[in-house]
């Protein structure tokens, strides 16, 4: 279908605002936090992840939409609005999902987990003997560090970081009358947010278990220390979120990493204010001060009903009440990969002649990883591990787009490079909020002899792919992992992700081209396997859907089931309202936004959308298409977003092995059926699968499932 008429299909009207669209996705993360039958704990964490969502949405999308309305860009969204529409629409769908959080909070979360001996608690209600404790470390622990900066006609109005939290004092002089404002930055990095106070002081031990009383309030209370010989009138709660996205131009690599650099020095002192947050109880002119000050309009201001930054609240995990969260998961070593962990040698519960190197499994056929229910030490790590010991392995090549602090990954990498193999990372400098981590990585395998590049000039590298080079008799072997997740330790016990190790060689010489494309001036404009962006991708998702599409009017059905994080792309969803209307079934889970609406008449009735939030992030990307009996199959590290098909680098690939697609399709299944799942209504709304009887729930099922195989019925 031409680009021509697939811009036109999708009228304003069939097509939802993406800022809004998000909104929803993180509405859906805070019922999480408000449903009864999470644990307590759990709740705690969810909320905390909404605000953090939605402190990063502000730092990026709001702070995007001010830009172009101070711009005067006046160019409409793809459902038709101005910036200016799009955030007053943003604000009045936030500010109730703002009440909802504190009303959770202050009246839900806090009291039941009393119940429990958790106790956060006001220093209004401390006790004698725990105020003198806190009064104490105020003076011994926080005093020292705190730097009241007043605001007066000599001192001007004072830099407020992003996303501080901060005291609002309003003091007064005894002996002139006159009254006087000064700001107080809250020490978080210094000290916790929630200050743990000894639970023999509480008035409920011996079942106190963790109390605690919010570090702000310690502050505040305390004010006298601060302005000895002044009267303190009043004190008041502010924090401050700020621009904090890059503006890269497309540079060289050497140039790249200087201007990323200059980027994050800019980035930590702040860009423009774009939202400021006030407790509820501040008066209007201390309000007056802050925004003249910091130059913040009145639709930027968010009155808060509670405590303010409630992503403090992911410390609370922390609390030894196995009972108030998730039960633990620990996932599996692949049976496959069960003779290869060299760990197992190392500790002796593995024989060394029934030890079998990974690539020897690999050849054998392909290995399909669906992390966090396998292991990823086990299995991409180990698989890496092994080509840096490996004498017959030559290279190693990888992208790299976030990874953790202590990666195990990087250290493969390095101890590749000094056992003399060639090695070659592409490290993603333009990984949004990654950015500084991803210098020094570059910086620490450049100084090993590792080969670092940073991609192609003005594209994003997003695929996750690695590839290593095996000397086998008198041949060469590659072998090649493509994943839809980080090569991250960390995020692989939280996100659901998907991995292929495959000897294939066709998949090789893929990642061969992809890699030259990546680091040389290959100009490489087809493979043989892989879908590729920005240079085959697009094209081949839309023949796939366009045979799907001739297969429904030919009468042999059409069946399209999709996974992602996001669908916005208006080429894509007009191409599936022409689809549906063919008569194609498509099923879409989608965890983010949706820009489409699904069952409109005549337009988008076969289109059903759902989406799963759970305890782990849901982040593999899955398409199916049934292709008249014959299924396909594809997996890989890019949404349906214009910017994954245009803008960055990725790779999706076929899956080729039966045994591999058949567990894929059993996942898409679980997936299709959860019973917790979300459903998008026409008009963009989601509302939650209430099912009588027992809950089956895909991620649960998969944690019970995966560890023994998974035999679950298709």
């Amino acid at each position: 279908m031409a680009q021509e008429t697939a811009d036109a299909l999708v009228a304003l009207e069939l097509y939802l605002n993406r800022e809004l669209s998000w909104i929803a996705f993180n509405y859906r993360v805070l019922a999480e936090a408000l449903n009864e039958h999470t644990p307590l704990l759990e709740q705690a964490k969810f909320s905390a992840i909404f605000c953090n969502n939605l402190d990063e949405f502000f730092m990026v999308r709001v702070a995007s939409l001010k830009s172009q309305q101070d711009a005067g860009i006046t160019t409409l969204s793809d459902d038709g609005l101005t910036p200016q529409q799009q955030l007053e629409a943003i604000q009045a769908r936030l500010r109730p999902l703002l009440d909802l959080q504190q009303q959770h909070y202050r009246h839900s979360l806090k009291r039941q987990l009393r119940e429990y001996g958790v106790e956060l608690i006001d220093y209004t209600r401390l006790n004698k003997r725990q105020r003198q404790w806190v009064d104490s470390t105020f003076k011994t622990a926080i005093f020292p560090v705190l730097t009241p900066l007043a605001v007066d006609p000599s001192h001007p109005f004072p830099f407020i970081s992003n996303l501080s939290l901060n005291v609002a004092a309003v003091v007064r002089d005894p002996e002139t009358g006159q009254q006087q404002f000064a700001r107080i930055k809250v020490p978080q990095k210094i000290l916790p947010r929630f200050l743990p106070i000894p639970t023999e002081l509480s008035d409920r031990s011996p079942q106190a278990v963790f109390t605690a009383v919010p570090l702000e309030q310690v502050v505040a209370f305390n004010l006298e220390l601060l302005f000895p010989g002044m009267e303190i009138e009043g004190h008041y709660f502010f924090r401050v979120t700020r621009d904090a996205d890059l503006e890269l131009r497309d540079l060289e690599a050497d140039d790249l990493m200087e201007a990323i650099e200059e980027g994050l020095r800019k980035r930590q002192r702040g860009g423009e204010v774009v939202r400021l947050e006030v407790a509820d109880e501040m008066p209007e002119e201390v309000i007056q001060v802050l925004m003249e000050g910091m130059r913040v309009v009145p639709e930027d201001l968010y009155r808060i009903n509670g405590p303010l930054g409630l992503d403090d609240l992911m410390s609370l995990l922390a609390i030894p009440l196995p009972k108030l969260k998730d039960k633990p998961h620990k996932g599996r070593t692949v049976p496959a990969l069960a003779r290869t962990q060299k760990s197992k040698l190392a500790d002796g519960s593995l024989k060394p002649e029934d030890f079998e190197s990974i690539f020897s499994v690999i050849r054998r056929g392909d290995v399909l990883l669906l992390h966090p229910y396998d292991l990823f030490s086990t299995s991409v790590e180990e698989f890496l591990s092994q080509a840096a010991d490996d004498p017959s392995v030559l290279a190693i090549k990888m992208t790299l787009y976030r990874t953790s602090k202590d990666s195990p990954v990087v250290a493969a990498l390095i101890r590749a490079a000094e056992n003399g193999k060639q090695v070659m990372a592409l490290v993603e400098l333009k990984a949004r909020f990654d950015e500084d981590n991803n210098i020094q990585w570059a910086k620490q395998l450049e100084s090993s002899g590792v080969h670092v590049v940073y991609g192609v000039q003005g594209l994003k590298t997003h695929t996750k792919i690695a590839l290593v080079i095996r000397r086998e008799k008198d041949r060469l072997r590659s072998y090649v992992h493509i994943g839809t997740g980080n090569y991250n330790s960390k995020t692989s016990s939280l996100y659901t992700d998907l991995g292929l190790l495959t000897a294939r060689p066709e998949f090789g010489e893929d990642l061969v081209e992809l890699f030259n494309y990546l680091t040389g001036f290959s100009k490489q404009q087809s493979f043989r396997k892989l879908l590729v962006a920005p240079v085959t991708l697009r094209k081949g998702m839309q023949t796939l859907i366009q045979r799907e599409i001739e297969h429904a009017k030919n009468g042999r059905g059409g069946h399209v089931r999709a996974k992602m994080n996001a669908l916005v792309d208006p080429a894509i969803i007009a191409q599936l309202y022409e689809a549906s209307q063919a008569g194609v079934r498509i099923e879409l889970i989608i965890r983010g936004m949706c820009c489409l609406r699904p069952g409109l008449p005549g337009i988008s009735d076969n289109i059903r959308v759902t989406s799963v939030i759970g305890r782990f992030l849901e982040h593999s990307r899955v398409f199916w298409f049934a292709n008249g009996g014959d299924s396909e199959l594809f997996m890989g590290s890019a949404d349906w977003m214009a910017r994954n098909l245009d803008r960055r680098v990725e790779a999706v690939a076929p899956t080729e092995d039966p045994q591999v697609k058949e567990q894929l399709e059993k996942v898409l299944n679980l997936y299709i059926a959860d019973s917790g799942a979300w459903h998008m209504n026409s008009e963009g709304n989601f509302q939650q699968q209430l099912l009588e009887g027992e809950r089956k729930l895909a991620q649960q099922e998969l944690m019970q499932h995966w560890r023994g195989g998974f035999t679950a019925a298709s």
